[in-house]
């Protein structure tokens, strides 16, 4: 890449010194760094500094060179990669950087393998429609979820023009939400984007459901039409699923942000989340008497003294225990899963060791 320097062209797309030192031996190579924008089966669109023309430029690659068993380790719309632009008939992936955060949840219809929704994202814009009344127990999930992925979370009240009660609402998130900000917004209006706007630094990712309004909230931020919206259904304020897959866009004076499709199923892939997501609980745990308090009938159990007394609420614990559940059940089906991969590889081993020109006989 001679002397050509990609930072001024990708910073604002959170290129930084450090990817920069990660990314020398790719240097090295021959290969040129590039974002991944968009994923499609076998191919992407990623964003790159052309070293021809001293501009940035999206480029179609291929990208089955670096596919993994493993479907987390699969390219992602926010993952940084290395490309060989030379590469024939198309450009090609060489190779993933490893990422700083990412957004993994439990793969859909009970399968026990983690599915990536956004990579390398410095915040999590859970977002809620006013338009229905908001399911507590719904945004605890994406809240876990959020805090897991290593990002900050932040919950965005959207809708706001169609409801007379949305502080009333916001100081209910709040409270299910310790040490979140939750802003309430309006599209339509324009209510609250400035100080979400303000709230935005580097990358960001929007999960929710479908009709939550991610897409009209990207277009509110980018300043443009770029993604498409569709009304929502009047009787019960849910939507279709506008977008259809993960897509990177710039914001106007750096960063960027990451639509995501509507969520069905939000399925946790790990424990750290949940607890940060119920600190209050994890806190109220260190003061019970036992170290391994069951929180049943055990005596001096600060958890149960908080149910009696009202400071913690039965909706909230019960919450907590069944997403608990959950982060147990994937744990164990995962373990059984790499338990099983482990054991086919051993076997197909030992039938090559046993095969015809094999020292090992039978």
């Amino acid at each position: 890449m001679n002397n050509f320097s990609v930072a001024p062209l990708l910073s604002g797309f959170g290129w930084d010194e450090a990817w920069a030192a990660e990314f020398t031996p790719l240097t090295e190579a021959g290969l040129t760094p590039a974002r991944i924008a968009r994923v499609d089966r076998g191919q992407c669109e990623v964003v790159l500094a052309d070293p021809e023309s001293g501009e940035l430029r999206t480029v179609r690659a291929d990208s089955r060179r670096v596919l993994d068993p493993d479907p987390v380790n699969n390219p992602c719309t926010g993952d940084w990669t290395a490309v060989d632009l030379a590469a024939e008939p198309m450009a090609t992936l060489a190779a993933l950087l490893p990422r700083r955060t990412a957004i993994v949840r439990k793969g859909a219809r009970g399968r026990s393998e983690g599915q990536v929704l956004a990579a390398n994202i410095d915040s999590v814009l859970i977002v809620v429609s006013l338009a229905a009344e908001p399911d507590l127990g719904r945004i605890e999930r994406f809240l876990s979820l959020a805090w897991e992925s290593g990002a900050e979370p932040l919950v965005v009240l959207t809708k706001a023009d169609v409801v007379d009660d949305a502080e009333y609402i916001r100081s209910d998130v709040e409270q299910i939400a310790p040490g979140v900000t939750v802003l309430v917004v309006s599209a339509e209006t324009g209510e609250g984007i400035d100080v979400l706007r303000a709230c935005l630094g580097g990358s960001t990712a929007l999960i929710g459901q479908s009709g939550a309004g991610k897409s009209t909230l990207t277009n509110a931020l980018t300043g443009t039409d770029t993604m498409a919206v569709q009304r929502t259904r009047d009787r019960d304020g849910k939507g279709r699923h506008t977008t259809t897959t993960r897509e990177l866009v710039p914001l106007p004076g750096g960063g960027v942000v990451i639509d995501t499709p509507g969520l069905r199923e939000v399925g946790l892939f790990g424990g750290e989340g949940l607890r940060q997501a119920f600190g209050e609980i994890e806190e109220l745990a260190e003061d019970c008497r036992f170290h391994d308090c069951g929180h049943n009938t055990e005596p001096g159990c600060a958890v149960r003294a908080a149910l009696a007394n009202g400071t913690l609420s039965e909706r909230r614990w019960e919450s907590y225990l069944k997403l608990q559940r959950e982060n147990e059940w994937i744990a164990s089906r995962t373990d059984a899963r790499l338990a099983a991969a482990r054991l086919q590889r051993w076997k197909a081993m030992t039938k090559t060791m046993r095969g015809p020109n094999s020292p090992i006989r039978r």
